[in-house]
């Protein structure tokens, strides 16, 4: 089956939330396939920070919306954004 490789802006809701702690909930809280492969935290402006995440999951009707719902779920969310799919490789079967 093919995956995919998701890249998203994650915006959290205030400068006060810990976002390494949001990314290890996101982490923690996927199911079906879905993987936070890496993330990172840049800066958007005044002292906020959102998370650049790239994620992996199969390409499959209802992963992304099962992506969204999990991510938007997590306490200190406040935005979420897809910048961009592809896909990341087919299985030879």
């Amino acid at each position: 089956m093919a995956r995919l490789s998701l890249r998203a802006k994650i915006l959290p809701t205030g400068t006060e939330v810990n976002l390494d702690n949001i990314a290890k909930k996101i982490g923690s809280s996927l199911k079906d396939g879905i993987v936070l492969s890496k993330y990172t935290k840049e800066p958007l402006a005044f002292g906020l920070y959102f998370i650049n995440a790239e994620f992996s999951l199969d390409d499959k009707e209802g992963q992304m919306d099962s992506l969204e719902n999990a991510v938007r779920s997590i306490e200190g969310v406040g935005e979420f954004e897809v910048l961009g799919v592809s896909r990341a490789s087919v299985d030879a079967k």
